[in-house]
């Protein structure tokens, strides 16, 4: 039966995980996020549906009824694969798209509602063995986390979606008693084998919709996945271009730079933005982060760099296309001496390195794309953050620059908030006014459509000669357009910013949220003010209403949670305090459930940093979590015989979270330099004996609730509501999904951990609501 629960909760978790890279590709990265919500609120409705069928469920055995709820699990997994791949959802606002979505949000939760009927089931009626099976469940979720990312990688995103499903199958064989049920979970694992031997190569079952479009694979040379993002290869006119997650691109450069001069690249590329920093530092050692197909690498050679290096933070895109399939293509460009590629997080390699260089530059580096870890632990934020651009001007020369590209618009933003964030840097520097220290130049007049806009920024004040290099090259380029020259600058939002000389004041006056955005709130792309938000013309000006969305479909995720809890379960429980004294008893479960998700969350976003890589954060952190929270579980059998000190885990809980909440930012980046072996022994020091202890309170508040007269609720069969309390535990993990990241985006990270201590401590005060004498 461990073996089962384990099996189960792998499978669960797997499914959840997977249809976070799909949701991501199929429709928009902040849609990703309503895959964790999914999951849990389908838990908690099959706690609820068992809950109040127990009469009708009780007619079976125990085994047979988890088998049976196992197969079907695994039946319906390749029927929600389907449905994700083919229901076209888009953004556009009617009643058709809303009610594809709903489709694909409901058919998603089928498998979470089967595992959560089974699950609470089970802990109701083995309530002796409560602290084994939530051991067993945990241990099952931490090894599900440990294959995520080696699995998305080998097998790709629909492929998982099926190895979930066949890990399902299994524990229904496992779970089985009669010889029936095992053959048709054989065939089923057998099928599912079959299946994903069948769609190694990916093109059995594939993308069909992306972002409500259907796609063309006629234009598809070459598809690959991994945790991080699906990345193509498509033809477009002559060229290639790199997709990532059928959205963002880059393109392949077919350039020879050894013929370079009079080329249509030489053209196309020196005309841009971006090649203002060739233009000042044409023999410069260039950090280029995010390189991709290789644009920024090529016009830095083409210019005189004599070394270049590129930080990309997918493997795909740098060792299977650039240095593989599509070496020839580009003229080997990654395999040349004077180029130095690292496949790493660009933020990680930079704090680490100990080299300088004369430009450190990144050009529009905006995926989109969710990584395992959920859709709002993008690897781009953390680019942005004041801390970085200290970072950045850190590891510059002493006349070095950073250069980086933005969008903009009309009404600016982007490129203005790069501008707001490298003048606070420059204050933290020593730099009192950095004035001369900027240059923004664009690529045409702003429109609202977006186009390409550089800042220059310097530790040193741009010279005269610098500045006259500048005003040549607009010359040169007329299409090229001067936003901001510490000599010569127009009224316009740059030239009020810079000359304020305070970006928080600024900020605050401006129209769009322009102010500097710092590691503990990284959320650097959501510019939209709070009166904005539910204002459909704000939202769709401009290219970046796909982030501006995210808020809205984040804040619409919300509400609905919070439906979903008051109706399902406060309204059913208010209904039933005539007939228990202590209803209130059952919101312990909530704040557990509540508190959990909410430091899961935070330290997730908070180890990004730390371990380099979105991926490696929910890797590690949820791993260890899991894994010391399933020990912490089998621990609790210990504490039976003395009940009353059952609140000392969650005391201890409460103590570490408010100690980190002053250290653990100071700490991590104390530590950032070590080797990613021991970043993993101190992420285990740091998180498993938290983990331990925030394994023991749901485990040994679900036995002291089985172990309480509670009269029955209308409808119901007499006993215990363990099922009712496991449904509130993960209703409230749903709550707390969404309510982690709106903390976190509008008070930041340690607001959200110092959350999660506030929701343990109220767990702390009805504990006492389970002891004997309070029944």
């Amino acid at each position: 039966m461990l073996a089962g629960v384990a099996l189960s909760s792998s499978a669960a978790l797997l499914l959840e995980l997977a249809l976070t890279r799909l949701f991501s590709v199929v429709l928009f990265y902040h849609f990703a996020f309503l895959a964790i919500s999914v999951a849990l609120l389908g838990l908690g409705a099959g706690g609820v549906f068992a809950f109040l069928s127990k009469k009708w469920l009780a007619r079976f055995e125990t085994r047979t009824l988890l088998s049976r709820l196992f197969v079907l699990n695994a039946l319906m997994v390749p029927v929600v694969l389907e449905i994700v791949l083919h229901v076209p959802v888009s953004l556009e606002l009617s009643r058709a798209n809303f009610l594809r979505l709903t489709a694909m949000y409901l058919a998603s939760a089928v498998p979470f509602f089967l595992t959560g009927v089974a699950f609470s089931i089970l802990f109701a009626r083995e309530s002796e063995h409560i602290a084994r099976f939530y051991g067993a469940d945990l241990a099952g979720g931490a090894v599900a986390c440990l294959v995520i990312v080696p699995m998305l990688d080998f097998l790709g995103g629909p492929n998982t979606v099926l190895f979930a499903g066949l890990v399902a199958a299994t524990a229904g064989g496992v779970w089985a008693r009669s010889p029936r049920l095992r053959v048709l979970s054989g065939v089923l694992v057998v099928a599912f084998l079959s299946a994903i031997a069948a769609n190694y190569s990916g093109r059995l079952i594939d993308v069909v919709y992306a972002k409500g479009v259907l796609r063309d694979p006629s234009w598809v040379e070459f598809a690959r996945w991994n945790a991080i993002s699906r990345v193509e290869v498509d033809r477009q006119g002559p060229g290639k271009v790199v997709v990532i997650d059928a959205d963002a691109s880059t393109y392949l450069m077919n350039a020879d730079v050894s013929h370079w001069q009079g080329s249509l690249w030489e053209k196309n590329l020196m005309s841009a933005p971006p090649a203002l920093a060739n233009i000042l530092r044409p023999h410069g050692d260039f950090a280029i982060i995010g390189p991709g197909g290789g644009v920024d690498v090529v016009r830095a050679l083409a210019n005189g760099s004599p070394s270049v290096t590129g930080i990309e933070i997918n493997p795909i895109i740098a060792n299977t296309i650039m240095r593989g399939r599509y070496a020839d293509y580009v003229y080997h460009l990654y395999q040349r001496p004077d180029v130095h590629i690292h496949v790493t997080d660009g933020r990680s390699f930079i704090r680490n390195s100990q080299q300088q260089f004369d430009v450190v530059q990144m050009t529009l580096v905006d995926t989109w794309a969710s990584t395992a870890a959920g859709a709002f632990a993008l690897s781009e934020n953390s680019l942005y953050t004041l801390e970085a651009f200290q970072e950045y001007f850190e590891h510059l020369k002493p006349d070095g620059m950073i250069a980086i590209t933005r969008w903009e618009f009309q009404q600016p933003r982007e490129a203005l908030r790069v501008v707001s964030v490298a003048m606070e840097a420059l204050h933290r520097l020593g730099v009192a006014n950095p004035a001369a220290n900027f240059m923004v130049v664009s690529e045409g007049e702003l429109d609202e459509d977006g186009i390409p806009v550089v800042v220059l920024a310097k530790k040193t004040a741009f010279t005269a000669a610098e500045e006259a290099a500048v005003e040549q090259d607009l010359d040169r380029y007329p299409a090229l357009d001067a936003l901001y020259l510490p000599g010569d600058h127009d009224d316009n939002a740059f030239t009020s910013l810079i000359t304020q000389n305070e970006a928080y004041a600024f900020a605050k006056a401006y129209p769009y949220n322009v102010a500097p955005v710092s590691d503990d709130a990284p959320f650097f792309f959501f510019t939209l003010k709070t009166g904005q938000i539910l204002n459909q013309e704000s939202l769709q000006q401009g290219i970046d209403w796909k982030v501006n969305l995210g808020v809205v479909v984040l804040g619409t995720v919300l509400v609905i949670s919070v439906a979903a809890v008051l109706l399902f379960l406060v309204v059913p429980l208010a209904l039933g305090a005539g007939r228990q004294r202590h209803p209130v008893r059952l919101l312990y479960f909530v704040f557990v459930g509540l508190g959990y998700i909410l430091v899961e969350i935070a330290f997730i976003q908070r180890f990004v940093l730390f371990l380099g890589h979105p991926t490696y954060a929910l890797t590690v952190v949820v791993f260890l979590l899991l894994l010391s929270s399933g020990a912490g579980s089998l621990a609790t059998r210990k504490w039976e015989a003395s009940p009353r000190l059952s609140w000392a885990p969650l005391a201890a809980v409460v103590i570490v979270l408010c100690l980190y909440v002053f250290v653990l930012p100071a700490l991590l980046n104390r530590l950032v330099g070590l080797p990613f072996t021991l970043k993993l022994a101190v992420s285990a020091l740091l998180l498993g004996p938290l983990g331990f202890a925030m394994g023991m309170p749901f485990p040994t508040g679900l036995r002291a609730l089985a172990s309480l007269p509670v009269p029955e609720f209308p409808g119901t069969a007499a006993g215990n509501t363990v099922e009712w309390a496991w449904a509130m535990n993960a209703a409230s993990s749903v709550l707390g999904s969404v309510l982690a990241i709106v903390i976190a985006i509008q008070f930041g990270l340690n607001v959200t951990l110092a959350c999660g201590a506030a929701a343990y401590l109220l767990a702390v005060w009805l504990r006492g609501t389970l002891l004997p004498q309070s029944a």
